[in-house]
């Protein structure tokens, strides 16, 4: 505990020396004021526990920025050994990482708690733990000789990773131009009336890699990921959809995007009248929690300039961010780097996933642990308040990867939430129930309800293909196992009531894209016209 302001400021001071941060990061620090001691100390005091707003351990990871690949995991393995710290079971983490990818950054792994690593969340986080990937691919991979008979083995597990769940292909926009000539956004995708997703060419790339990775796709390279290189295109595109009023910015990470490319972006939309209706600029980005000391240097006041700018003009710069743990809040750098954003007009919320072993936890049976889960998240929402950062929302983990390894009952983490709910202030609460999505749509878990005698849980959409589906609560019959909405049952009939319509949508979006193709003048993507013999019945953007 903090006993005095003098002993707080002498104890941020030597947090931010164990941390290995440059002086540049300490004196912008110091000059803006990012650190009041009043605010430190009601944070630390109140969550000492969590906190590592006065730590005293001196950071292990300061030879380079980040650790990549099966390469940096080894040198990352190496120096924790020479630590006296083996975390064991290093075939099988290299067998995750040959197939879904490894990298971490020297401020997510300080972040860890090396002293009691395997109970921290940050190190499930980003670290390939034992029992991810099933044991008869763990055991062949472990039991194959180093080299190319192992990467066989993860090459081929690969191919049931399931990187594109809820049919996202079929969100992929297309327009005809003024030439005749169909134009398809490669790097796009627009499911919702009023949000567009850019997946920008400058954005492929994470500042660490979550384990529970939706987009492992994207930052390992696949085929088939989303790519957007022409700006332009995303703009005429925007021109003709006036539903939309807000631009994702995603990836990857939305935070690799240089200043330069982002006023490409923004510019049109301050100074383009056919531009007018879009709103919001939304960047999501893990960079806060990840690599925040780069919000803090000279170099980033080229970014700040461009939110500046769109403050001035109306346009709302809302920073996507996704906390799920306080200790990825609570450290000096991440605090001071949220400030500098605030104080340039960005708007900072959080949307997170509930993931076990992360911010869900099990008691000694392998059951949930309902209390210790929900206290995670209560302690992360009044912690949002504090630091003036939104709960946007949280949502059940999506069916990729290693999904059983993250997920938990439906019927466990309606009962996380209630308490969560319940335990916060309303001004404080996640501004929607939690949610799971799919083809349909973002389904929220209402609760629990009793109808004719039968317990049942209550279902709406948050968002969805048809937008008049979120007008209806609906039911479907409980179930103490199931982990994924999309097999829930109805409880009554055997569909629910958006599953006809649903497919006619699906139906409709292949049929108008392959009616499109074979009338217009061309195909053009990313500012190169196809004919269509060249493309044949591979193209991976069409089915």
């Amino acid at each position: 505990m903090l006993d005095s302001l003098p002993k707080q400021t002498a104890q941020i001071d030597h947090a931010l020396a164990c941390g290995g941060y440059s002086d540049e990061v300490k004196q912008i620090i110091a000059e803006e004021n990012l650190l009041p001691q009043g605010l430190v100390n009601r944070l630390h005091r109140s969550y000492p526990q969590i906190s590592s707003l006065a730590n005293r351990d001196k950071a292990l990871f300061t030879r380079q920025n980040d650790y990549t690949g099966l390469t940096g995991f080894r040198k990352v393995n190496q120096t924790l050994l020479d630590q006296g710290i083996d975390m064991g079971d290093q075939d099988e983490r290299e067998l995750f990482i040959e197939v879904y990818r490894f990298l971490a950054t020297k401020h997510t792994l300080n972040s860890i708690d090396w002293h009691n690593f395997k109970n921290d969340s940050v190190f499930q986080l980003v670290f390939p733990q034992p029992g991810m990937i099933n044991k008869k691919v763990t055991d062949a991979y472990i039991a194959a000789p180093l080299g190319a008979a192992r990467q066989a083995i993860a090459q081929e597990y690969t191919k049931q990773t399931n990187p594109h769940d809820g049919n996202q292909k079929l969100n992929q926009p297309w327009f005809i131009n003024a030439e005749g000539v169909m134009e398809m956004l490669a790097g796009s995708q627009h499911k919702y009336p009023q949000t567009q997703l850019i997946f920008d060419k400058t954005t492929q790339h994470c500042y660490s890699f979550c384990t529970y990775c939706f987009r492992h796709a994207q930052v390992r390279g696949d085929e088939d990921m989303f790519l957007q290189n022409d700006v332009t295109q995303a703009h005429e595109y925007l021109k003709l959809h006036t539903e939309v009023t807000d631009l994702l910015i995603t990836g990857g990470d939305g935070g690799f995007m240089p200043p330069e490319r982002l006023e490409q972006y923004v510019d049109p939309i301050i100074n383009d009248a056919d531009l007018m209706h879009i709103r919001t600029v939304r960047l999501a980005t893990r960079m806060l929690a990840y690599q925040p000391e780069l919000i803090l240097t000279r170099k980033y006041e080229k970014m700040l300039a461009v939110f500046d700018k769109l403050h001035e003009n109306g346009v709302q710069l809302a920073w996507m961010a996704h906390f799920s743990t306080p200790r990825e809040l609570l450290n000096p750098v991440t605090i001071a780097a949220i400030r500098r954003l605030q104080s340039h007009g960005v708007v900072i919320r959080s949307q997170s996933p509930i993931m076990r072993h992360i911010s869900m936890f099990d008691n000694a049976d392998g059951s949930i642990d309902i209390d210790r889960s929900a206290q995670n998240w209560i302690d992360l929402g009044n912690i949002f308040a504090t630091l003036k950062v939104g709960f946007h929302s949280m949502y059940c983990a999506r069916p990729t990867g290693e999904h059983h390894y993250f997920t938990a009952p439906l019927a466990d983490v309606v009962k996380i939430f209630d308490k969560i709910y319940r335990s916060l202030a309303s001004i404080n609460r996640p501004s929607r129930y939690i949610s799971m999505t799919t083809s349909a749509g973002k389904l929220s878990l209402m609760g629990v309800s009793e109808i004719n005698g039968e317990t049942t849980f209550a279902l709406k959409f948050c968002e969805s293909r048809n937008m008049e589906w979120m007008d209806k609560v609906f039911h479907a019959k409980y179930d103490e196992k199931t982990n994924n909405v999309s097999l829930l049952t109805p409880l009554a009939g055997n569909k629910f009531f958006f599953e006809d319509e649903l497919a006619e949508i699906e139906k409709a979006l292949a049929d108008d894209l392959s009616a499109a193709m074979s009338s217009s003048k061309g195909f053009k993507m990313d500012k190169t016209t196809y004919d269509y013999d060249d493309l044949g019945a591979d193209y991976h953007g069409i089915d």
